[in-house]
């Protein structure tokens, strides 16, 4: 069991208009879910929220134990409380005994210097004062033993605060039914609020968070945005041809920690690094070809593999960095996507909507851009972005809407921390780029422009 620290770690930050730029925990041990942020047209609705699996822990006897041990200190407390109102009460007529107390010791001087002058007189003051503090003396005996149980009372919550402490120490210091409720809650407000941002335009990317460090300068990682719930597998793969092994890790902990994976291997290499897991199958190009390739990690086989017509490949319109990146495979909430580049085009990028099924083409849009003078692309809502280069200073500079068949140039800034990046691919799921950075695997970030309509609240 984890510490209270450890338990759960759960992030709801709210901005007006300020991107987020946090996707994940500062402690990596923990397993996490990330939904990135997006922003409607006034700024609003910013939100995000990195938690723990919610499997870290679960109800048992010492559960209960310690919900019983709270609410044994909360009884202390008010009882503490109630005992600690009348003692104050008590203590006022405490302190006018005393004063009064005073006044009959200098009394008592008075008689000593001058008894031989109105002793009669003096005797009968003395007299009135007794009289007057007698009432005080059962109140002054009730205040001690009142007094003696909020010592009592005092000690036995320090005596339970000890032992709670040791519980928490062992399993967190709140009754985990209640967190978990808290934070169900909490998610579900969350996703009716990402459903209505469901799809906008590109408007910031954050700086990279840097996942691992291991493999060549080339390379692809990856989630499968359609995995069910509980499945956080991550698949790697080193290198962009002659290769043909894929690694699956069960969770991204697992992924950030340890070396511990499954390896599967392909029937053919792939070529280049735009690969991509959906639905529970891999789709690749095929090496020195333009077939594309899908492989059922359930099966260990190929369910699909067609040509893609007129399509360019071994180098022939390869991303501004070479490595065979000529057919590029995508997802984003529309679903399976192919960037290439066609001779029929002029060496331009050509973006085809694919059946994930078939892999048969739905529609192709045809756009100006130069493939060869693209450092990477990723496709956000039906739109293609478009980076100007892979190395140095690094920016997404074009787009291209598939939805209205325009293009627009955009300057949003993408910081290329490890200066050589081989993959970028958007995952819908969790609204974060995958990125390889010069055998670096990162995550970024993004922010999203979406104007909600009156019939969408």
């Amino acid at each position: 069991m984890q510490p209270a620290s450890k338990l759960l770690t759960l992030i709801f930050l709210v901005f007006m208009g300020t991107e987020l730029t946090q996707v994940l925990p500062a402690n990596p041990e923990e397993s996490w879910q990330v939904y990135s942020s997006a922003q409607d047209s006034e700024g609003r609705c910013v939100c995000t929220v990195v938690a723990p699996q919610q499997s870290m822990c679960s109800r048992d006897a010492r559960t209960k134990q310690l919900r019983q041990l709270l609410e044994k200190v909360q009884n202390m407390t008010q009882s503490i409380q109630v005992l600690d109102q009348r003692t104050q009460r008590d203590l006022q007529y405490v302190e006018k005994m005393e004063v009064q107390l005073r006044g009959l010791e200098t009394k008592f001087k008075e008689v000593e210097e001058n008894h031989k002058q109105n002793i009669a007189k003096q005797y009968k003051a003395i007299k009135a004062k007794m009289e007057a503090l007698r009432p005080l003396i059962p109140v002054l005996e009730e205040y001690k033993a009142d007094a003696k149980l909020v010592l009592q009372f005092k000690e036995e919550v320090r005596n339970l605060t000890s032992v709670l402490s040791e519980l928490q120490e062992e399993m967190g210091a709140y009754d985990y039914e209640e967190l978990h409720n808290r934070v169900s809650n909490l998610e579900e407000r969350l996703r009716a609020c990402m459903q209505k941002l469901a799809c906008g335009k590109l408007t910031g990317i954050s700086d990279p968070i840097t996942i691992k460090t291991s493999g060549s300068r080339f390379g692809s990682w990856m989630t499968d945005p359609l995995a069910p719930e509980g499945d956080t597998r991550v698949w790697y793969m080193d290198g962009y041809h002659n290769n043909r092994f894929v690694r699956e890790y069960k969770s991204m902990h697992d992924f950030m920690t340890s070396d511990n994976f499954t390896s599967h291997r392909l029937p053919h290499p792939w070529s280049g690094t735009g690969q991509v897991v959906y639905n529970g199958s891999i789709y690749f190009n095929k090496f020195q070809s333009h077939v594309i390739i899908k492989f059922d990690f359930r099966t260990s086989s190929i369910s699909k593999s067609r040509q893609l017509d007129y399509a360019g490949f071994n180098n022939a319109y390869h991303y501004a960095w070479g490595g065979h990146s000529d057919i590029d495979l995508m997802v984003d909430e529309g679903g399976l996507w192919a960037v290439y580049a066609t001779n029929q085009n002029a060496g331009n990028i050509v973006i085809s909507k694919l059946n994930p099924n078939t892999l048969q083409i739905i529609k192709s849009w045809t756009t100006n851009h130069p493939k060869r003078s693209a450092g990477e692309s990723f496709m956000i809502c039906g739109t293609l972005y478009v980076t100007n280069g892979y190395s140095g200073g690094t920016k997404v500079y074009y787009a291209y809407s598939t939805n209205s068949s325009t293009y627009e140039y955009i300057d949003i800034p993408l910081q290329n921390k490890y200066s050589h990046i081989s993959m970028l691919d958007y995952n819908p799921h969790d609204r974060a780029l995958y990125a390889w950075n010069n055998g670096h695997q990162v995550l970024y970030n993004v922010t999203l422009f979406h104007v909600i309509r009156s019939e969408e609240l």
